[in-house]
């Protein structure tokens, strides 16, 4: 636009940029430009003083346009989009350019270059605000509920959190019970509660509000819409046991069916109609039928609950935004890894402290032996080295593991005082307040290996006693560890979840684990609008920060849904009806399934972009042989402007 009068204002960022960038020579190139009407630097334009400045000169000067030149656009654009605002100006005829990053310190070795590219970078920010728009944010109604996915403890906290802001919540877990995996740990730390315990409290504050739907034995089959105004279906899998009755603890005693318990790790059996522990939620129990014979024991004694008939049922929900909180697996160790599977007395962390729960004898017994000294080895599954290129190895941390095999082993302790407890390890990561528990668990007399990646413990049998060989990088020697049982602390991976993640086209990080938009400015948002992420389908967690990551999640979802209308940026395509000739390819390309094909009145069929589904991600546009459709606020012939602008 030729009327355009832009205000240019250039941060020093407090030596961030002006320690490198010739601020000064900055806005000496640029006020001669198309349309500027006035260049100033300051020490920190994201200051009340800075942004003072700004809107000053707005109303003084009467500008219709503002570039600031500043750090990245994920810190402070908001804030000057907000600045520009509260001056009578147009959110969206401001442009942010980032010349931190991007200048400063990308060319730190090179100031004269630095400064140069900061000149193009602000130079092609004014041809945009030049060329630019109002624009509007879009609105849309919303559903005022949420739909979570994974009943874990994360999936539960997140449901009270949404039903005590009166959000109605419909939790929907795979399994046949809620719970997921920390109802099968010991006590945990910090305060020594038992996981059971965790589970049972969740179970019973949800059981008293009315405005929590679970189901169980459920699985998301589709979604359809956008945030505020999601449409999803389920898929109800049967029971077969139509309610709870005492005659059921009957029937489960007489069915005949012996198989080995998932709960459990497979330490003990349970029957083919079962509940995998007492007080369990719900209290119904289910009949697996990959192992039920349809004997009907359970149907003479329970005739009234048993149907063997049930079928699948589909439900359809509204909702406003979804939670996935769909939890972790452990670590499965490959044959051979440390002796798994080799030698019966190498165990995972999880089924070891199972198999302790499990124990009810004054002594500690496992396989039917008696255990009096037992190897920890650590980051099983975690901080692997990849040996070759194609090579699928787990990089990250698992963060907790440290913390659980030491404060298991003081619990330990505390039942069996007699055990010899040695912990082979390659850094020890007791973070925080947990680092007590390692001080402490040195003290009880526990004795500590560290090893080097080059030089990984070995698990053999000697002289017919197990026995972990490591190399002690401490004192420099090798040394040979007899013990009765060796546990292997295995570390989190992502749960397999295929089904899931191609209905909601869910984003993963290289690690497999859900990706969110920012690790610290939207910790819990992902590139799909309105769909959240809690707990460790994010990454490794443990108890505590899994139950606030779900509070920030319930937050978040809670700020989409309670108000009656969403405002969306306005950056999604559009369709020019008459230049489209529908050639069906922006539809091909569009994953989000946001563009489908409208009458337009007088112009016949053509493509139409549904903006609330629209990501912005632009793919659509080249597409198009016609160029009919353009991404709002990014339009081509815009961003060839501002590459013309800066090859100069």
């Amino acid at each position: 636009m030729t009327d355009r009068r832009i205000g240019v204002y250039v941060c020093h960022c407090g030596g961030n940029i002006s320690d490198v960038v010739d601020v000064k020579k900055v806005v000496e190139a640029v006020k001669d430009e198309p349309g500027v009407v006035v260049a100033k630097d300051f020490m920190f334009m994201c200051s009340d003083a800075g942004q003072q400045m700004v809107q000053d000169d707005i109303k003084a000067l009467n500008l219709n346009g503002v570039v600031v030149a500043a750090c990245s656009p994920k810190l402070h654009e908001m804030t000057f989009r907000n600045c520009v605002s509260r001056a009578g100006l147009n959110p969206y005829l401001f442009y942010h350019a980032n010349i931190r990053e991007d200048s400063s310190w990308a060319h730190s070795d090179d100031p004269q270059l630095a400064t140069l590219k900061a000149i193009d970078h602000v130079k092609a920010a004014i041809a945009y605000v030049r060329n630019a728009h109002p624009l509007e944010k879009i609105r849309v109604r919303s559903t005022p509920s949420v739909l979570i996915v994974g009943a874990g403890i994360a999936g539960m906290k997140a449901a009270l959190t949404l039903a005590d802001m009166g959000v109605s919540v419909f939790l929907v877990e795979r399994e046949p019970f809620v719970g997921g995996r920390v109802a099968q740990i010991g006590r945990i730390y910090p305060d020594g509660k038992r996981g059971i315990e965790i589970v049972r409290w969740f179970i019973k504050e949800i059981e008293r509000r009315d405005n929590i739907a679970v189901y169980t034995n459920a699985e998301l089959k589709s979604v359809e819409g956008y945030v505020g105004n999601f449409r999803v279906k389920l898929t109800l899998h049967p029971r077969y046991v139509k309610f709870s009755s005492p005659k059921l603890e009957m029937a489960i005693k007489e069915c005949p069916i012996e198989v080995p318990d998932e709960f459990n790790y497979g330490l003990v059996k349970r029957k083919a109609i079962y509940r995998p522990y007492a007080g369990s939620f719900p209290n119904t129990p289910v009949i697996d039928m990959k192992h039920c014979n349809l004997c009907g024991k359970c149907k003479d004694i329970c005739p009234d609950c048993i149907d063997f008939n049930q079928k699948p049922e589909t439900v359809t929900l509204k909702v406003g935004a979804i939670i996935v909180a769909t939890g972790f697996d452990p670590y499965e160790p490959k044959e051979g890894e440390f002796g798994y599977k080799t030698y019966s007395e190498v165990v995972t962390l999880p089924r070891f402290i199972r198999a302790v729960e499990l124990n009810r004898t004054k002594e500690l017994i496992y396989d039917g032996k008696k255990v009096r000294d037992i190897a920890f080895i650590y980051c099983v599954g975690s901080r692997q080295k990849r040996k070759s290129e194609d090579e699928h190895v787990n990089e990250y941390c698992s963060r907790y593991c440290c913390n659980a095999a030491v404060y298991n082993s003081l619990t330990l302790l505390e039942r069996f005082p007699y055990l010899r407890l040695y912990h082979i390890f390659k850094d020890m990561r007791t973070y925080g307040k947990n680092e007590a528990y390692y001080e402490e668990l040195g003290r009880k007399g526990a004795i500590f290996f560290r090893f080097d990646d080059d030089r990984p413990p070995m698990v053999s049998r000697k002289r017919g006693k197990l026995t972990v060989t490591v190399y002690d990088r401490m004192i420099d020697e090798q040394v040979d560890i007899p013990v009765d049982l060796v546990v292997l602390v295995v570390g989190m991976v992502p749960r397999k979840n295929d089904g899931l993640n191609k209905v909601l086209k869910l984003s993963a990080s290289r690690d497999g684990f859900y990706q969110e938009v920012h690790p610290k400015l939207r910790p819990v948002e992902t590139i799909m609008n309105g769909i959240l992420i809690a707990g460790s389908c994010q990454g490794p967690k443990d108890v505590t920060e899994t139950i606030a990551s779900a509070s920030a999640a319930a937050g978040k979802a809670a700020a989409l849904v309670v108000k009656e209308y969403l405002t969306l940026e306005p950056f999604v395509a559009y369709v020019n009806p008459d230049i489209c000739d529908l050639n069906g390819k922006c539809i091909d390309e569009c994953k989000y399934n946001a563009i489908e094909i409208r009458e337009y009145e007088g112009k016949g069929r053509k493509a139409w972009v549904n903006e609330a589904l629209c990501k912005g991600c632009g793919a659509c546009v080249p597409a198009c042989p016609k160029g009919a459709i353009q991404l709002r606020g990014f339009e081509t012939e815009k961003i060839k402007e501002m590459i013309r602008v800066m090859a100069r």
